[in-house]
């Protein structure tokens, strides 16, 4: 699998000068803020923000929402990416989810709890909460097994190779309209 590098640069940049994108779905509530406030504050800034260049040479944001606005005098760490406004909107889209998609080690996410020191409240609070939002695994006892009797339907595809994005986007329309379920990937 040939994997592309789209990072063009790591610049600095004031938070407040970065674009927000306008197709941003994550809403962040009082307690988030709260914890993240606790986090910046103990540890400071740990991650980059993402964003892309648009052609009048601002950054429009595709992760680090809440970071920025939180932050808005501090010059913060962003990853430049060059990608499409199309392959921003998928970032957008699956970068959290995708990292919902993780298991959890119980055991090694308890000893990390025990390291943690922290003199915020809520950061203690989200600390304390982490260990009891993870499901524990089911007691299996001896000879029983976790495996499940799983049926996968067939399939059948077709994936076409388009010339380019705005070709890819009349023929998924098309395909809609005619019935078929259809998905835009770009490989």
């Amino acid at each position: 699998m040939l994997v592309r590098d789209r990072i063009k640069g790591l610049r600095r940049v004031r938070a407040e000068l970065l674009r927000p994108n306008p197709r941003n779905w994550r809403t962040h509530g009082e307690h988030q803020c709260n914890v993240l406030r606790g986090v910046l504050a103990e540890i400071g800034y740990a991650n980059a923000l993402l964003a892309r260049e648009l052609a009048d040479g601002t950054l429009e944001l595709i992760d680090g929402h809440l970071r920025a606005e939180t932050t808005p005098d501090a010059e913060v760490p962003v990853l430049v990416l060059d990608v499409s406004e199309s392959e921003a909107a998928a970032l957008l889209a699956m970068l959290d989810p995708l990292a919902s998609l993780a298991g959890t080690n119980r055991d090694v996410l308890a000893g990390l709890i025990e390291q943690i020191e922290t003199e915020s409240r809520p950061v203690r609070q989200f600390v304390d909460e982490l260990l009891a939002d993870v499901p524990k695994p089911p007691d299996l006892g001896r000879g029983q097994s976790c495996k499940a009797d799983i049926k996968i339907p067939e399939l059948f595809q077709v994936v076409v190779e388009c010339a380019d994005e705005t070709q890819q986007r009349t023929l998924f329309e098309r395909l809609q309209a005619e019935g078929y379920t259809c998905r835009l990937l770009m490989l």
